[in-house]
């Protein structure tokens, strides 16, 4: 298949895209290389994807409102998965606009694109982030999310809502992926687990927020690539049973979907930290602060939907996953 990945130099989309190359498809892979944090080692995973005759990359912003339709044009993409967006709750605190070119603007012209381009199947990158305040674990599908804490999560439902219209109004199969705390070799920086690996590896304390008290559904990188691979040849299907007189979130007469993906194990993050100093063999040096605003204490994934829909649910363990991404760091900064 020829397919559409956008974003494909962040964490999600390198391994995403291995995944689509090693098995014989076609990709073009598009971003726009910003600044949020080092680009070095986003070019770092596109020299990885480089040596594969069937990748081609494109510098290309998706929020681009001319050149974006021009790419579907030329190209006559099967599917797409979108992953392009300005990830991070805390960064959305500081810089809201930059959440609505690229995770509004941006995701319409996508969705243009998929619906003038005549795409079989668009999956697109939702988060664990829009069940906001909900306190009932775990996260399911069929809750309703209209209480999101953080720009970026209202960002990401509002993703799930123009999707649901689009698959309404044009027949476009969409289904939004929920991720669930992401961790892995070729991670951002400014997630936790590098941030701590980091920080001890310098000496240096490390934040632990909400004084530890926090829980979270950490999700290894390569169950998230197997799970959007599998979801992507699985179009999303128009529910006969739906029924508008109680709706059900996770339902549509259109061929609409939302599905978690997570590894359905939440974590406590004291035990996480004691992961990595068991990894790193060394101690960390706690700084304890509150719990920051567009937080939430716990994340916990229900995911009866993906194993129904695709036979799969993410399982590797915090320890295996934790190791294998110190070593990775160890030998890509050679510390």
């Amino acid at each position: 298949m020829k397919i559409l990945v956008t974003g494909a130099a962040g964490f999600i989309g390198m391994h995403i895209t291995e995944r689509l190359l090693a098995r014989g498809d076609e990709v073009v892979g598009i971003d726009n290389l910003n600044d949020y944090y080092d680009p070095a080692l986003k070019e770092s995973r596109l020299e990885r994807l480089r040596p594969h005759r069937h990748f081609r990359f494109v510098k290309l912003d998706v929020a681009d409102r001319a050149a974006i339709p021009r790419l579907f044009a030329v190209e006559k993409f099967e599917r797409v998965i979108h992953l392009a967006a300005q990830a991070g709750v805390r960064y959305s605190l500081q810089n809201p606009h930059a959440y609505v070119d690229s995770n509004l603007a941006g995701f319409v012209n996508i969705l243009e694109g998929c619906r003038h381009g005549r795409v079989k199947h668009l999956v697109y990158a939702s988060s664990s982030s829009v069940y906001g305040g909900n306190t009932k674990m775990p996260f399911s599908e069929h809750d309703n999310v209209d209480h999101p804490v953080s720009l970026y999560a209202a960002t990401k439902k509002a993703n799930e809502l123009m999707a649901h219209t689009y698959s309404h109004l044009y027949s476009l199969p969409t289904t939004g992926l929920r991720f669930f705390t992401v961790y892995g070799p070729w991670g951002r920086p400014d997630m936790a687990l590098f941030l701590f690996v980091k920080a001890m590896l310098e000496e240096r304390p490390i934040d632990v927020f909400n004084h530890g008290k926090m829980r979270r559904d950490f999700t290894y990188i390569d169950d998230i690539a197997e799970g959007v691979v599998r979801v992507l040849d699985l179009d999303a299907e128009a529910d006969a049973a739906f029924d508008p007189g109680h709706p059900d979130p996770a339902r549509a007469r259109a061929p609409y979907r939302v599905l978690n993906i997570g590894n359905h194990s939440p974590v406590e993050l004291m035990d996480f930290i004691e992961a990595i100093e068991a990894a790193l063999g060394r101690q960390a040096i706690k700084h304890y602060l509150p719990m920051q605003d567009g937080d939430v204490p716990a994340t916990c994934a229900d995911t009866a939907e993906l194993a129904a829909w695709t036979g799969f649910s993410p399982s590797t363990s915090v320890l295996d996953g934790v190791s294998r991404f110190v070593a990775w760091y160890r030998a890509y900064y050679g510390v």
